[in-house]
């Protein structure tokens, strides 16, 4: 029996080595392409586009936030903290942020029961980059240039070469903030972290890919114009920057968040434009699906999108996962519906009742890269959303392993809901390994499954994800929500 999902019955066959692969065979799932009539391939191809623009202008966390918050404003959610209890109960549907870098979406369903739990699904904002040091402008040699110190998992050798964008934000001392994006306009400059020619690398052969560049050589090329005054490249440098607003002083430097990313706009990619090109799938994929889901789901259930920042050095501070401010936003909802109840007791049962999607990418099966992945279990391009049962290294370590009860009830979901969707495990045991934020929420009792779409060049500059994955990650968010 075959579904949308294209879930298959096998026949029962001998225990031969030929039976096996038979049977693998059977368990093999089409490509979503060949099941797509031309309605459905004009809807996946309009919501990509909305992706693609949306990913465009949504580069680092606080982008992200401040567009999320403007889809949401227009979908009627309002501010929690702005409008308070009496607005938010009526309303229904609200909004918390955090430090401009989370925001975490409420649907509030029928019974406005917040003991029954929440379907939540949290995807993070942060991107891998490379952040502006406090100390950062330096000359050598007549050329100017910002020092530097990388985010997250990269391969530093990526980032040499290629347009560079500044995005972030500089506070200063009497309160007020600039905004700063240069690189992305069409008359902007952009900026590079220079390579070595190949006429002059002989050495390099001799270093392993991590050694090719060090973490103190990604330092960003600015400018090479002196000062007349001093006949100094870096004096030339803070005039242009304090005359565009940028700083006022160089101690401003000290309490800025400058981030470093590729120059360009998202992408439509292959000839037959199947696919997607981008800065930051990971993981903005997830929360682009996943906040759509929410704004378009049907729902008598409690549901919540949740974004969160820092996933990818670990979930830490007070804008990761590991922070209490999720929970604190929980207890201020319960005050909101149960405002003489024991909150410490709605609070312990909401958690055990919310079922959750952690939702995050996985990798790309790649063929140019084959021995690095073990096959029949890695997700594959055009072939659906993609669960994690487990993920982690060495043994499953650090990874939330999702209990088989809760996987079962989610392939019900899927199935009966026509998506397309497959099981996967993050490349070969031994092989490496990565974290989501899935088990946070698990050590809160929480049911949660890692599940997101499968990502091309992950943690690389330009990403690259397949639309009918896009798409499909999407309908099983919905219908998440709406199950």
């Amino acid at each position: 029996m075959t579904s949308k999902s294209q879930g298959t019955i096998l026949k029962q066959k001998p225990l031969t080595t030929s039976g096996f692969f038979d049977i693998f065979e059977g368990m093999t799932k089409e490509n979503c392409w060949l099941n797509y009539n031309e309605e459905e391939k004009k809807s996946l191809m309009d919501f990509s586009q909305n992706y693609i623009n949306f990913m465009s202008i949504s580069k680092t966390e606080r982008e992200t936030t401040s567009n999320i918050l403007d889809i949401a404003f227009k979908k009627g959610f309002v501010d929690y903290e702005t409008y308070g209890y009496e607005k938010c109960r009526k309303v229904g549907k609200f909004y918390f942020t955090n430090h401009g870098k989370n925001i975490a979406l409420f649907k509030i369903g029928k019974k406005q029961d917040i003991s029954d739990g929440f379907k939540i699904i949290g995807s993070h904002i942060d991107s891998p980059r490379i952040d502006v040091k406090c100390v950062p402008l330096y000359e050598d040699h007549e050329l100017a240039y910002l020092d530097t110190h990388y985010y997250g998992g990269i391969k530093k050798y990526q980032w040499t070469a290629i347009p560079l964008a500044i995005h972030g934000v500089v506070c200063f001392k009497d309160g007020t903030k600039k905004n700063v994006e240069i690189g992305e306009l069409e008359d902007d400059p952009v900026f590079c972290i220079t390579d070595l020619l190949p006429h002059l690398d002989n050495d390099m052969y001799e270093k392993t890919a991590a050694k090719i560049i060090d973490g103190e050589g990604l330092d960003l090329l600015i400018g090479s114009i002196p000062s007349i005054e001093d006949k100094k490249t870096e004096t030339y440098m803070v005039k242009i920057l304090k005359e565009n607003g940028i700083i006022q002083d160089l101690e401003d430097f000290q309490s800025a968040e400058l981030e470093i990313v590729p120059s360009g706009k998202a992408k439509h990619f292959g000839m037959d434009k199947s696919m997607v090109m981008a800065y930051g799938q990971d993981d903005k994929v997830c929360a682009y699906t996943s906040m759509m889901a929410l704004f378009d789901s049907e729902s008598d259930n409690n549901v919540c999108a949740l974004f969160v920042d820092k996933e990818e050095i670990g979930s830490v501070g007070n804008t990761g996962m590991e922070s209490d401010w999720f929970v604190h936003t929980l207890q201020k909802i319960i005050k909101l519906y149960h405002p003489k109840a024991d909150s410490s007791f709605i609070l312990n049962e909401c958690l055990e009742n919310s079922d959750m999607l952690s939702a995050d990418v996985d990798a790309a099966f790649d063929p140019l890269y084959s021995y690095a992945y073990e096959e029949k279990n890695s997700a594959k391009f055009g072939h659906g959303v993609t669960f994690s049962k487990f993920t982690g290294c060495g043994g499953k370590s650090g990874s939330n392993d999702a209990n088989p009860e809760y996987i079962a009830k989610l392939r019900n979901i899927m199935e009966s809901n026509g998506v397309a969707y497959q099981f996967s495990e993050l490349g070969k045991v031994g092989q490496g390994g990565g974290g989501t934020i899935a088990y946070i929420l698990a050590n809160k009792c929480v049911n949660v499954i890692d599940c997101g779409t499968a990502v091309l060049n992950m943690h690389a500059p330009w990403e690259i994800t397949s639309k009918s994955d896009i798409w499909e990650t999407y309908k099983c968010y919905k219908v998440f929500y709406e199950n």
